[in-house]
């Protein structure tokens, strides 16, 4: 397979997973805040940081009201991680490659980049976003289940499924991180009303609401934080996420359970092992912003490593050696 082709339909699905996950985030902070007090109705800054832009933010926007935060995550076409600008790159994407991917998907990349197009130049988006966020969710999951239902499970596949994955699991860790250190007021809230009905948004941010309440019952801070990290059968789940990637890859080099072909599927088994041992209470004890912190540097690590050992020319031309994982 064509590194370009693989990397094209790598990204392809990172990119729409992001906009996904930018419509999740939008949706969750918007509700929350809804009718809220001032002091609340301002907490949207911890959204840039789902991002990374804040930095970005700051050049162009005097402050971060809802206005521009809305603006500048869904369509401020100079934000590369904005959703229209998602959009945009993964049907660009797509239009370069598309002898690999179905007529379907191609067909509903298309509506998502027109649905996403026509919401921007509606003022009303801006005003009232829920209906456009799930919108944007559930064509994201139209094209996942096009994609699933209409591709060859080859190879292309398989690296869609590694981008999406990688993809998914960096935006749940960077949630359940922004949510609980940023979002609450104070201390205080620690174990209040409030607090429930925020640990519950950060799983209907993640549509997981119905399966923590069927699975876990009570919603327990320490026990949501467990679910949405460490969970093996939920699909955004960091674990789940982890784990998918790892089987992806092993697809697409051929290795063998236990052992590695390239680096970047080193560090993947190692980051599935760890979370396969990982223990809520060690996680909390030793501060779950660390933890986090660190899973999102060894995702961005083997992130850098797959374009290395697959998107590169310079490592593509070293065959690799098969290696049992220590």
């Amino acid at each position: 397979m064509l590194s370009r082709v693989a990397e094209t339909v790598y990204w392809l699905s990172r990119y729409v997973e992001r906009a996904e996950n930018i419509a999740r985030f939008i949706d969750v902070n918007y509700n929350l805040t809804l009718g809220e007090s001032e002091s609340l109705s301002k907490q949207w800054t911890p959204l840039l940081e789902t991002t990374a832009d804040q930095d970005e933010f700051v050049k162009r926007y005097d402050s971060p009201t809802r206005e521009n935060v809305l603006q500048f995550l869904s369509f401020d076409e100079q934000n590369g991680n904005s959703m229209i600008s998602c959009v945009a790159r993964a049907r660009e994407n797509a239009r370069t490659i598309r002898e690999v991917i179905s007529s379907v998907v191609w067909e509903q990349l298309n509506k998502f980049h027109l649905l996403v197009q026509a919401a921007g130049h509606s003022p009303q988006t801006l005003e009232q976003p829920q209906a456009f966020c799930e919108q944007v969710r559930l064509t994201s999951h139209l094209l996942v289940g096009a994609m699933d239902a209409t591709m060859s499970h080859d190879e292309a596949w398989h690296f869609s499924r590694l981008g999406r994955m990688i993809e998914r699991g960096d935006k749940t860790s960077r949630l359940l991180d922004v949510q609980y250190y940023n979002l609450l007021p104070d201390g205080g809230s620690v174990g209040s009303s409030l607090d429930v009905v925020r640990w519950s948004a950060l799983l209907r941010s993640a549509s997981a609401l119905e399966s923590y309440r069927r699975l876990r019952g009570k919603i327990v801070p320490i026990r949501v934080a467990e679910f949405l990290m460490l969970d093996r059968k939920f699909p955004r789940a960091m674990h789940f996420a982890a784990m998918r990637a790892r089987e992806s890859m092993r697809m697409i080099t051929g290795s063998e359970l236990n052992s590695y072909c390239y680096h970047s599927e080193q560090l993947l088994g190692r980051l599935c092992s760890s979370l396969d041992y990982a223990v809520i209470d060690d996680i909390l004890q030793d501060g779950l912003h660390e933890y986090i912190d660190q899973f999102q540097r060894q995702l961005n690590t083997i992130g850098q490593e797959i374009h290395e050992d697959f998107f590169s020319v310079d490592r593509l031309n070293a065959p690799p050696q098969a290696s049992v994982m220590t």
